[in-house]
């Protein structure tokens, strides 16, 4: 079917004066989902005779999931209006983009149906993300709001979502899902399972809506969601929603080619033990970085947050493969690292003691240049799970008469000016009874300096190259080299490299 002309389109809607805007261009998902249905077949012997029985066929499995929101929609007599018509035109000003702009869904889609059926919800409410982020986990709004269904920071508290230094689960677009349907559920209860205030209410907020409404009834006057005095932001929301549900439910009508959405899970998961570098994981499952990040966008840092399991979102197809072949990573890649919350008395030498390991690695880790730590300030700790990895807890001597430098470094096998250095120490300094020295090991020292390991940073608002170069200690334009940047622009959901010293 050829797609309907626009200025055929309004005259068919009899609405000649309607202005079309231009729409912007969303990033797409490029992937191609295999909708083959494998047949059972049977190997039948020549003197075999087969009895075919007069029965009905079977009625046909749907196998998209736009034939899924089709049929089971719950609002079917939604008009049309002037302001959901202009809407509609400004996706079909450009039906390739409206198309690309639909496959941003592609993996999370069926999840965020499944958790509205579970929750007896209209499943048309999963077009809502399409409306706040263009079903991008990345996006961030100026006042906030994160992830597909734009949590802000309250609502997220209200609903149980985290934000630690290392995971801010409203960019996760599984358990973000999970807290938005309760929190329509909430809605759509609170306001009589009327879809309309219910988008008007995760919009402009269920006290005001209900405000409205019982003004307008007071004063006599309708209280349908058009007529109450609210944000223009929240009277033209509705419409902006009803316009893509109009075009996905008539989407022939239109001309417009939905992707090749199957109605089964596309999206799989990995459970790792401990802590794994995003780089390194990309490398193993044969992935994009950008798009491991696009899956996993809790994950704000270079790795998962530590513990003792991460759990990676990925293509269902690699599923299987990549639990078969995962121990094998592990064992070559596991990493452990916690964060410290500096607190009142706390100093780089009793942190090292609490953690077992180095002050100076410390230091180093977190790119200290003194030894004074600020209040409420966040550390970066290495945990080593075994003597034989890099982080090697230091030793410490307790001076006793007699004790010189140069004896201790004979001992330990340091250089004397090392634990000097350790120490913050001349060598000329009188060493005092009863103290405490960090030896130190100088195979840590050699460790650490003796290579480099290329990290991935999701930029977040209000972000900048200074403040990225500022934090790992590096230059603008080795960030802008290994990017292949040509100015100084960045913005949220990017992912940079960045190189640095090995931890």
């Amino acid at each position: 079917m050829e797609r309907l002309n626009i200025k055929y389109l309004i005259l068919i809607l009899l609405l000649p004066g309607c202005q079309i805007v231009e729409v912007t261009n969303n990033e797409s998902i490029e992937l191609i989902p295999d909708l083959s249905v494998p047949k059972n077949e049977e190997i039948v012997e020549a003197n075999q005779i087969i009895e075919v029985a007069n029965i009905d066929p079977p009625t046909p499995e749907i196998i998209s999931i736009w034939e899924v929101l089709k049929s089971e929609a719950t609002v079917k007599d939604y008009e049309i209006d002037d302001l959901t018509l202009y809407y509609m035109n400004q996706h079909l000003k450009n039906v390739d983009l409206f198309e690309n702009y639909l496959e941003n869904s592609y993996y999370f889609l069926y999840y965020v149906i499944e958790e509205l059926k579970r929750n007896n919800l209209p499943i048309e409410l999963a077009f809502l993300p399409f409306i706040e982020s263009s079903y991008d986990p990345f996006s961030i709004s100026s006042s906030g709001a994160m992830g597909i269904w734009q949590f802000m920071p309250a609502t997220a508290r209200i609903y149980g979502l985290k934000d630690t230094w290392w995971y801010e689960q409203r960019h996760d677009p599984l358990i973000s899902s999970r807290a938005a349907v309760r929190y329509l559920a909430y809605l759509h209860n609170r306001f009589n399972k009327d879809i309309t205030y219910t988008l008007a209410a995760y919009n402009g907020g269920p006290t005001l809506l209900e405000k409205r409404i019982k003004l307008n009834r007071q004063s006599g006057k309708p209280t349908d969601y058009k007529n109450l005095k609210l944000p223009k932001q929240t009277l033209e929301y509705v419409p902006k929603f009803m316009a893509i549900k109009e075009l996905v439910v008539n989407a022939e009508k239109y001309g417009i080619n939905l992707p090749s959405f199957p109605n089964k899970p596309v999206l799989g998961s990995i459970e790792l033990e401990g802590q794994v570098e995003i780089l390194a994981f990309s490398e193993f499952a044969n992935l994009k970085p950008e798009f491991v990040y696009k899956l996993n966008a809790g994950y704000t840092k270079w790795a998962s947050p530590p513990g003792k399991k991460t759990t990676f979102n990925i293509p269902i197809e690699l599923e299987k493969e990549l639990n078969i072949k995962k121990d094998q990573f592990i064992q070559n890649n596991q990493i452990n690292w916690v964060t410290h919350k500096v607190v009142s008395g706390d100093s780089l030498w009793k942190i090292a003691r609490k953690y077992d390991t180095e002050v100076n690695i410390l230091k180093k880790v977190n790119y200290l240049k003194s030894d004074i730590l600020s209040l409420y300030q966040e550390l970066l700790i290495p945990l080593s799970n075994d003597q034989n990895q890099a982080f090697i807890p230091y030793q410490a001597h307790i001076i006793s008469e007699g004790d010189t430098l140069w004896e201790l470094g004979m001992k330990y096998k340091v250089a004397p000016a090392e634990i000097a250095k350790n120490n913050g120490l001349r060598l000329n300094t009188p060493l005092t009874i009863g103290k405490e020295l960090n030896i130190g090991n100088k195979n840590i020292y050699r460790t650490i300096n003796s290579k480099k390991r290329t990290i991935l940073y999701s930029v977040k608002q209000g972000d900048s190259l200074y403040r990225i170069a500022d934090i790992f200690n590096i230059e603008i334009s080795d960030i802008k080299k290994i990017n292949e940047l040509e100015k100084n622009e960045i913005a949220p959901g990017q992912v940079l490299k960045i190189i640095i010293k090995a931890f």
